[in-house]
């Protein structure tokens, strides 16, 4: 084979830094994970030596992308806050006001979705100011639209020939076109056991359509109108973002 002939078959192979892919991989785990993780759990998870994890996770604390406790243990860092400020940036500004008001209306966790491909992901949440137990939702969390009401929310806002391009192979969920008719979304013990997410379509100007949603543990015994009342927020949002 000659040099040109091999330079123009290397070319055509996009070039990918495995360091740099291990290294946000990690920060995925670390946000998903329900507690501080060893240096060991973490370099099973990557599936690494626990030298290579090591040296990853150095390079990330330099940055403030994870902090260690007192016992070795590691989790997710300010640095990341900081990132992800810059994420939808006008998406985040224009719907705090409306989650804040919503969490404290309603006593329920709320929280903005956004489409990643396959999944939907949380982009922002709040919390109820004076509730008992409410259903913690971090940002960074994703479910397949297989599952859940902000991921049919977020179909409903695209065509069924939009979605096929999208996603090929991934279905458009029936109930995302009952969705498009009633304005909101629900769904009952499909992510997590006995908890109910109600959710509205946001449309994002130049942009992929975006959820508001609310979680709660139980079925909704008045979904129609917390539906409607998400309804009222995301066109709050979508005139904020105009």
């Amino acid at each position: 084979m000659s040099i040109d002939a091999e330079d123009s078959r290397t070319a055509k192979v996009p070039a990918h830094s495995q360091t740099l892919s291990r290294g946000i991989r990690a920060l995925e785990i670390l946000a998903e994970a329900q507690s501080p993780m060893t240096i060991a759990e973490l370099s099973e998870a990557l599936g690494v030596h626990r030298s290579v994890a090591y040296r990853i996770l150095r390079t990330l604390e330099d940055h403030s992308l994870l902090i260690r406790d007192d016992a070795g243990r590691v989790q997710a860092g300010p640095g990341l806050a900081v990132l992800a400020r810059g994420v939808s940036r006008d998406l985040q500004t224009a719907a705090l006001p409306e989650l804040t008001e919503l969490a404290n209306e309603l006593s329920m966790t709320a929280f903005i979705a956004v489409w990643d491909h396959r999944d939907s992901v949380t982009l922002l949440t709040v919390e109820p100011r004076h509730s008992g137990a409410t259903l913690a939702q971090r940002p960074g969390t994703r479910h397949s639209f297989s599952s859940g009401a902000p991921g049919i929310a977020i179909q409903s806002a695209i065509s069924e020939n939009a979605w096929a391009r999208l996603a090929p192979g991934l279905p458009y969920r029936p109930e995302a076109r009952a969705a498009k008719v009633a304005g909101f979304a629900t769904s009952y013990d499909e992510v997590l056991p006995g908890v109910s997410a109600i959710a509205a379509p946001i449309q994002v100007t130049g942009g992929m359509p975006a959820a508001i949603c609310v979680v709660f543990l139980g079925p909704g015994t008045d979904a129609a109108a917390i539906g409607a009342r998400l309804a009222t927020s995301a066109h709050a949002i979508e005139a904020q973002l105009q």
